[in-house]
C-alpha cells in the first residue's frame, strides 16, 4: 500500500517534545512526522519521506523511510553510567536530540555526571539506540567551565589551539619589531593625525581604529583604520589553517573562544593605544552634512592616542566629562547621525536589536541581567564601518569589475514570504497599496514607523523578521536587502572574521592590479558557503551561553511575579520573553487548564474553544517561573 505513496525529500526539523515536521521544495505545506516514524532522523536532516492521505480537517503526515544525509553526529552531553559497568550512555544536552546515545565501552574516566562530546557510529533501528564513540571528556557537569567549553565544542570551535599553531604565533612576535621598522617607509603614515578606539568596556581585541582631522569648516577627513592581520598571517600557512576552520571569534557571557592565537588577536594586530601597528585604511573626505566627497584605500601606519569605551565616549560626546577630544567626537556623532538618516531615507531596515549584558561573579554565577539599548557612540563607530564596508564592496567589485570579492549579501525576500506578511498585517488592521512582488526596503521602513510604539509593535516586527532571509556570504554580488545598499562587504573585523581576512585579500590585488585566477575563485566559493555556516554555528553558541546564564538566574526567581511578552506560539505550548531580562520559557498547552486552547497559525494565536479567550504573539502577560531544566537552558513559566 504504502508504494503507492507520494516520495519527497526534504529536511526534517525535530521539536523539542520529539515529533518533527518536513519541509521540501516539493511541498507547499510542512509534513507532520510523528515520534514514532521518524525511523532515526534527527534535526536537520536530509531526509526522504512518504506522504499519507490527508484526512479532512487533520495536518498533513507522513513517515520517513530513508536517511539522505545527517546533518549532526557529534553532541554534547551527560554520562549516565553504573560503577561497574562497561558501557554508558549519553544523555545529550541538545534538546531536539529525542534519545541517549550508548557507549559499549566508555573509558574509565567516563564517570557518572561527567560531561562529554559523543559521536554517532551507527543507527539504523528506531527501537534501539544509536551507538556511539567519546570524543572527548570536558569536565564535570555543572561546572561553569565545563558548561561553557561544552556550548562551543559541540558546535565545532576548539577551546584552545595546537601547539604548531601557537609556536606560529610566537615566530612572528619575535621579528615583529624589525618588520615593523621596515614597513613604515612602505606605508601611509597617520601617526601624527588624531586617532582612537571605541569599543565594548571588556573588549581585549581592537580591529578598528578612527582618526580624524579637520579639513576646513566644512569638511572632515575620516579614516576607518583596520587591523592588518592578513600581512602578519601567512597565506594558507597553521595560522591561517586555523582561522579557516573557526571562521570566526566566539563572544560568550564570561570568555572569548579566539579565531586567531592570543599572540595575534590581544597583541601584535590589536589597535592598542600608544602603540605603532600596521593597518589597511579607508580613508574619506566627509562634508559637514554627511556627504562623502572621496575615498581612498591602502596599506598604513597608525599610533593610537586614546581608548575609548562606548559609555566613556558617550559621556564625552554630551558634555558630561571634559575632554580634549570631545570637539572631534562631537563633529563625528553629528556627521554620522546624517549619514544615518540618510541610509534610512534610502531605505535601510531599522528593526533594531536589544543587547542583553550578563554580570557574572568569579565562579560564573550571574549577578545581574541587563537590556543594554544602542548609544550614539555605538551608532557612531557602526556607521562608519558600513561606509568602509560599502566602500570597499563598491571599489573592489564595481563599475563591471570582475575582480573576486567576498560580499556580504542579503536577498529580497520571496513573492510568497511578502505576500503572506501583507496578508498577516491586513489581519491585524493595517491596509498597504504595497505588492509584494515589487515590495522593497523602504515599504517596509513605512510600516516600522506606522507600528513605531504600539502595542502590536513586537507581533509585527517578529512577523517581518521572519519574513525576511539570512545574510550570507557569497561571491556572487546580489546586493543587501535590509541595508538597501548594491555593494557590500565585511572589511571591518578580521580579527574575529576570517571573511573580512579575504576581502583584505581582494582589495590589495586589486590596488595592485592583479587579476583574478581560478584557484581563487573556487576558493572563495568554497569559503563563502564554510563560512555562512559556521556564522550560524558561532551565533548560536554566543545565544546560548547567554540562555544558559538566563537560565541559572530566573531559577532563582521562582514564585515572583514578572512581567512578560508573548514572543512565540506553537501548537504544544507559548513562549514568554521576560521583559527584564529577555528570558524565554515555556507555557505548555496541556498546563493551561481554565480552556481548552486551539492553535492559529495564521493569526500567531491561541483561542480558548470554550471562552474563546485569545492569546496572540506580542500580547502583554504576566507569569511566575515554575521550573525548568538549566543543562537543556529550558525554563517553564506559568500564566497568572
Amino acid at each position: 500500500m504504502k508504494k503507492n505513496y507520494k516520495k519527497l525529500r526534504g529536511t526534517i526539523a525535530i521539536t523539542s517534545l520529539g515529533s518533527g515536521y518536513f519541509s521540501s521544495d516539493q511541498s507547499k505545506e510542512d509534513i507532520y512526522i510523528s515520534f514514532q516514524l521518524l525511523n532515526t532522523a534527527l534535526n536537520g536532516d536530509e531526509v526522504e519521506v512518504i506522504v499519507y492521505p490527508q484526512i479532512a480537517g487533520d495536518k498533513l503526515r507522513g513517515e520517513v523511510v530513508r536517511i539522505i544525509n545527517r546533518k549532526k553526529e557529534k553532541f554534547v552531553g551527560t554520562i549516565e553510567r553504573k560503577p561497574k559497568d562497561k558501557f554508558a550512555f549519553v544523555s545529550t544536552d541538545d534538546n531536539k536530540m529525542y534519545v541517549p546515545i550508548f557507549i559499549p565501552n566508555a573509558p574509565e574516566e567516563a564517570k557518572n555526571g561527567i560531561k562529554v562530546l559523543a559521536q554517532i557510529i551507527k543507527w539504523t533501528d528506531p527501537r534501539k539506540n544509536p551507538t556511539g564513540k567519546i570524543l572527548t571528556i570536558i569536565g564535570k557537569k555543572g561546572d561553569n567551565d565545563t558548561e561553557m567549553e561544552s556550548i562551543v565544542i559541540e558546535r565545532g570551535f576548539d577551546v584552545g589551539f595546537p601547539k604548531k599553531v601557537e609556536e606560529e604565533g610566537n615566530l612572528i612576535k619575535k621579528t615583529y619589531n624589525q618588520v615593523l621598522i621596515s614597513e613604515i617607509k612602505k606605508r601611509k603614515d597617520f601617526r601624527n593625525t588624531l586617532t582612537f578606539t571605541i569599543d565594548p568596556d571588556d573588549a581585549k581585541d581592537f580591529d578598528d581604529a578612527i582618526s580624524f582631522k579637520r579639513l576646513s569648516d566644512n569638511l572632515f577627513e575620516v579614516g576607518v583604520h583596520i587591523a592588518d592581520v592578513s600581512y602578519w598571517v601567512k597565506e594558507r600557512g597553521l595560522i591561517e589553517k586555523e582561522a579557516i576552520k573557526r571562521g570566526f571569534s566566539v563572544y560568550l557571557v564570561d570568555r572569548t573562544i579566539p579565531m586567531l592565537p592570543e599572540v595575534l588577536s590581544n597583541d601584535i594586530c590589536s589597535l592598542n593605544p600608544n602603540e605603532d601597528k600596521l593597518t589597511f585604511s579607508a580613508v574619506f573626505n566627509i562634508s559637514k552634512d554627511g556627504i562623502v566627497k572621496n575615498s581612498w584605500f591602502g596599506k598604513t601606519i597608525i599610533n593610537s592616542n586614546k581608548r575609548f569605551t562606548y559609555k566613556e565616549a558617550q559621556a564625552v560626546i554630551d558634555g558630561e566629562i571634559k575632554s580634549s577630544y570631545a570637539k572631534e567626537l562631537q563633529d563625528l556623532n553629528s556627521v554620522t547621525k546624517k549619514m544615518r538618516k540618510a541610509r534610512i531615507n534610502n531605505g535601510a531596515l531599522e528593526i533594531g536589536h536589544d543587547e542583553v549584558h550578563v554580570e557574572v561573579d568569579q565562579k560564573g554565577n550571574p549577578i545581574s541581567i541587563s537590556v543594554e539599548k544602542g548609544i550614539d557612540s555605538q551608532k557612531l563607530i557602526e556607521e562608519l564601518m558600513i561606509l568602509a564596508n560599502k566602500e570597499v564592496a563598491l571599489f573592489v567589485g564595481g563599475k563591471n569589475s570582475k575582480d573576486l570579492c567576498m560580499y556580504r549579501i542579503h536577498e529580497r525576500p520571496d513573492k510568497d514570504s511578502l505576500a503572506e506578511l501583507l496578508s498577516f498585517l491586513k489581519k491585524i488592521g493595517y491596509s498597504f497599496n504595497f505588492k509584494s512582488y515589487n515590495l522593497s526596503s523602504k515599504d517596509l521602513n513605512l510600516l516600522l514607523q506606522s507600528i513605531s510604539g504600539k502595542d502590536e509593535e513586537f507581533l509585527v516586527k517578529s512577523v517581518l523578521v521572519r519574513s525576511l532571509p539570512k545574510a550570507v556570504y557569497s561571491i556572487d554580488n546580489k546586493g543587501h536587502f535590509a541595508m538597501a545598499l548594491k555593494y557590500y562587504a565585511h572589511f571591518t573585523s578580521p580579527i574575529r572574521r576570517y571573511a573580512d581576512f579575504l576581502v583584505h585579500r581582494a582589495l590589495q590585488k586589486k590596488l595592485e592590479r592583479k587579476p583574478t585566477t581560478k584557484s581563487d575563485t573556487v576558493f572563495y566559493k568554497e569559503m563563502s558557503s564554510k563560512l555562512s555556516q559556521r556564522e550560524v554555528e558561532a551565533a548560536s553558541a554566543e545565544r546560548l551561553s547567554v540562555a544558559l546564564k538566563q537560565t541559572e538566574y530566573m531559577m532563582n526567581k521562582k514564585g515572583e511575579t514578572r512581567n512578560g511578552i508573548i514572543s512565540g506560539i506553537t501548537e504544544w505550548g507559548i513562549y514568554v520573553q521576560d521583559v527584564e531580562t529577555k528570558s524565554e520559557g515555556m507555557i505548555k498547552l496541556k498546563e493551561m487548564r481554565d480552556d481548552y486552547y486551539i492553535f492559529s497559525k495564521e493569526n500567531f494565536s491561541i483561542i480558548g474553544s470554550r471562552t474563546k479567550k485569545k492569546y496572540s504573539l506580542g500580547n502583554k502577560v504576566k507569569f511566575k517561573v515554575v521550573g525548568g531544566d538549566v543543562e537543556r537552558k529550558i525554563l517553564d513559566y506559568t500564566l497568572i
